[in-house]
């Protein structure tokens, strides 16, 4: 069969005034690496890397699959050699009438050759050289991993190169479970993606689509019976691609991947801390909740979602990654508002303050800054606890100024604000420009128990077919909020949720914590939480910084926090706020023992050999008073 072929070829060349030499040594088929990430359950969110996946298996494919294939593109495959010559005698003629090559009579391992070493240039030139390489090809790989090339290299549109990309962009699932009609669908678009396309041309997709089976059914490949179940099935297209929400994560995971490792020279998979499915109903959320609100000038949001460990479970970074893929919640650095607040008051506990302290609100100016509250009106006296729900400015900035502005930025750093934090009177109300990934962090620390955490979301790299080469080891969470001051804060901040400023974002039943944040020029608006096993944070606003027309923390931001924490907890066991570690024994307790045992350490196992733990009095003036916690700041 091969003779023909050659003669064809010579044809086609001395056409173009060519000599037919010797056939030239087989180009080196190459592909760049491809980083694979799967979520914490397996399932594929993303690739990075090269674009074309490996070589497809046919061997794991249901027989139905390769054959679709075969039957709408060349059905005699698996008989020919690299051309088929009555084909070829076919366009020949056509050839030589209009004088440049037709693409009609390409076989697959024809179709390969130009997709792996050549171009789209309609000229018989181009032809001849495809022609060369198919039998190069031909004779040095078997007609099986011929199509598995062939299959892990076609176009499919939508941006989806290979097989196995195109089956999860459509259809959500693995080429191994495709259906007969799914297979049939797919290989109706070789013809043309654009054409064919199933989302954007159902209708031509569905007549292409019977097409291929009418070929199956006339090559044997599947039974006039499974034809007409096939031609009876609906399947759901994916309009927008499932794993389009992960791709901030995935861009954010790909660049801890680079860091651990520079130069990748294998495919690897990625095994992330990400759980799809909540991934997927918070991007919804999102952009429901956009769109309500759009009318007020709302544009973008961000979410990020954490276990006590710091496992990022979800990562929004805004509402439509194809348009608009800049990470907010990694990468932008907006104004807090109120939701800074729980530093302020967990310096002021620390400093011997206690949620029952009276304040005042009233008319307060430090420094020539007069601070306003979202109320025109006044309360008076009130506790810290009531200041704290209410998200009163005037009790925070006095408070700040009491207790220390500087050591309220210290508090905020050790529990994972790492960016540059100003001290001018304000700062108490949130003006420090902040990442909501360093916000999840600190409310993470509120949240688990007083433990410091550092977000992650890759867990482990293995080699695809190989060993694993990376684990991430052991979170470590050192203690940084002790008691009575940890749960002095989270009882302050559970009644944010059942009295305050949060209400919105209450879920009966359930042991929620959190604070609103709203910026006084309405720019950025907040909602941060958490309950037992899940931290959330919510920033809602606009990538020009203007203004939203009075949109607070309690409204969309709380509304969009609801609904992740609701899925969140359908996903992954939750239950009461931790209480963190036991206070330290009173002195007097200690003084009968003859041992001090550190800060936060159980009377039942107290440490040896520690020296006496010293303490300043609850009853001296917040002003000048130490923080009473030991922990270095």
């Amino acid at each position: 069969m091969a003779l023909p072929a050659l003669l064809v070829a010579a044809q086609l060349m001395a056409a173009q005034g060519l000599s037919a030499p010797a056939l030239p040594r087989l180009p080196p088929i190459t592909r760049q690496p491809q980083v694979v990430f799967v979520d914490r359950n397996g399932e594929e969110i993303g690739t990075r890397g090269g674009r074309y996946g490996p070589p497809v298996d046919i061997d794991r494919l249901p027989a139905y699959v390769p054959a679709a294939f075969v039957a709408i593109e060349d059905r005699r495959f698996w008989d020919h050699g690299a051309v088929d010559p009555v084909g070829m005698a076919r366009a020949l003629l056509a050839d030589i009438a209009s004088g440049k090559a037709k693409e009609g009579a390409s076989t697959i391992t024809q179709q390969l050759a130009r997709n792996l070493f050549l171009n789209d240039q309609r000229t018989v030139s181009r032809k001849a050289t495809e022609i060369v390489y198919a039998l190069e090809l031909e004779k040095a790989y078997s007609k099986k991993q011929i199509l598995g090339l062939y299959l892990s290299r076609v176009y499919f549109g939508e941006g989806a190169y290979g097989l196995e990309a195109a089956s999860e962009r459509y259809f959500a699932r693995p080429a191994r479970r495709l259906t007969v009609r799914q297979a049939a669908m797919l290989a109706a678009l070789m013809k043309s993606p654009t054409e064919y396309d199933p989302i954007e041309h159902p209708d031509r997709s569905s007549e292409r689509t019977a097409l291929v089976l009418a070929a199956m059914t006339a090559t044997g490949a599947i039974t006039p019976a499974q034809s007409a179940r096939a031609l009876a099935e609906t399947p759901h297209v994916y309009h927008v691609a499932r794993q389009d929400d992960a791709q901030y994560f995935v861009d954010w995971a790909d660049g801890q991947v680079n860091r651990l490792f520079p130069r990748i020279t294998r495919d690897i998979i990625v095994r992330t801390t990400l759980d799809l499915p909540l991934e997927a109903e918070t991007g919804e959320a999102a952009q429901r909740i956009v769109a309500d609100y759009r009318g007020r000038g709302v544009q973008q949001a961000a979410v990020i979602s954490l276990d006590p460990d710091g496992r990022v479970r979800a990562l929004i970074g805004g509402t439509d990654y194809a348009t608009a893929p800049y990470d907010r919640a990694v990468l932008a650095h907006r104004q807090p508002g109120s939701s800074w607040k729980p530093f302020v008051y967990l310096t002021a506990l620390e400093a011997g303050l206690t949620p029952d302290t009276p304040e005042i609100d009233q008319p307060v100016t430090i420094d020539g800054w007069s601070p306003s509250d979202y109320e025109p009106e006044f309360l008076g006296p009130i506790t810290l606890q009531v200041a704290l729900a209410k998200s009163i400015n005037t009790v925070a900035a006095s408070v700040a100024d009491q207790v220390g502005r500087d050591k309220v930025a210290a508090t905020a750093r050790s529990l994972g604000i790492v960016s540059p934090i100003n001290l001018d009177p304000a700062m108490a109300l949130g003006t420090t420009a902040v990442a909501p990934l360093e916000m999840a962090e600190a409310y993470d620390a509120l949240g688990n128990g007083g433990r410091r955490v550092v977000a992650y979301g890759v867990e482990e790299v293995q080699e695809v077919g190989g060993p694993v080469i990376w684990r991430h080891p052991a979170p470590v969470t050192p203690q940084v909020v002790d008691n009575p001051y940890l749960s002095e804060l989270v009882g302050m901040m559970r009644t944010v949720l059942t009295e305050g400023t949060g209400t919105a974002a209450a879920i009966p039943g359930h042991d929620l914590a959190g604070k609103t944040g709203t910026t006084s020029d309405y720019k950025d608006a907040w909602f941060c939480g958490f309950t037992g096993g899940l931290t959330t944070v919510v920033w809602i606003g606009r990538d020009d910084d203007r203004p939203m027309v009075k949109v607070v923390g309690g409204s969309a931001p709380a509304s969009l926090w609801r609904e992740v924490m609701a899925a969140g907890m359908r996903r992954f066991p939750t239950g009461p706020i931790p209480e963190g570690p036991p206070p330290p024994l009173p002195a007097s307790v200690v003084a009968e023992a003859g041992t001090a045992p550190a800060m936060g350490a159980s009377s039942a196992n107290p440490p040896a050999a520690q020296a006496p733990a010293t303490q300043t009095p609850a009853t001296q003036t917040p002003a000048t008073q130490a923080p009473a916690s030991p922990r270095p700041r």
